[in-house]
């Protein structure tokens, strides 16, 4: 018999500029954020983590605040802890790198790979994006391809919804 290994508590944030958002925190931080469109996807994560889901809304509202601020234009960074536990090895080493992009700047997949010290692993940057659990807070958003252009997006509406967060963080686009 399996028991779940991670406790976590669900929420949801509605109504953003972005659509309707839904996230997990453990006891460790942020585990998710996903679109509500991406209900199932979001489960379906949950699951393959063992996750037993709760909700506390006093454990969630502090991250509810601050995405909701960022999605408004009132915050370029957040405060809350991030729980790096749920990544893999190679994800979580690509993704403490995007997580490291500041605010309104963007990086590419090459930059990424030479940053974590596996210059060729440039594909697989893309992919840890593409898997990235937590897109607006691990912002994925601010990695480009080599020719400047926006590749690859997969939350919300796609590219478009890439396109508003960077010229909403003022980012110089190509």
């Amino acid at each position: 018999m399996s028991f779940p290994t991670l406790k976590v508590y669900l929420d949801e944030l509605n109504r953003t500029p972005l659509g309707d958002l839904r996230f997990a925190v453990s006891a460790l931080g942020l585990v998710a954020v996903e679109w509500a469109k991406s209900q199932r996807e979001l489960d379906a994560y949950l699951i393959r983590l063992k996750a037993e889901i709760g909700s506390n809304p006093k454990i969630t509202r502090p991250y509810a605040k601050e995405i909701s601020e960022y999605l408004n234009g009132k915050r370029s960074k957040f405060t809350f802890a991030i729980d790096w536990s749920t990544l893999k090895p190679f994800q979580m080493k690509a993704l403490l790198a995007v997580y490291e992009i500041p605010y309104g700047e963007t990086r590419t997949y090459a930059e990424i790979a030479e940053q974590i010290g596996r210059p060729h692993a440039y594909r697989a940057v893309g992919r840890a994006n593409a898997t990235n659990p937590m897109p607006l807070v691990i912002p994925c958003h601010r990695v480009i391809g080599t020719d400047g252009k926006l590749h690859g997006y997969g939350g919300g509406e796609g590219l478009p919804t890439k396109e508003w967060l960077l010229l909403m963080e003022g980012a110089v686009m190509a």
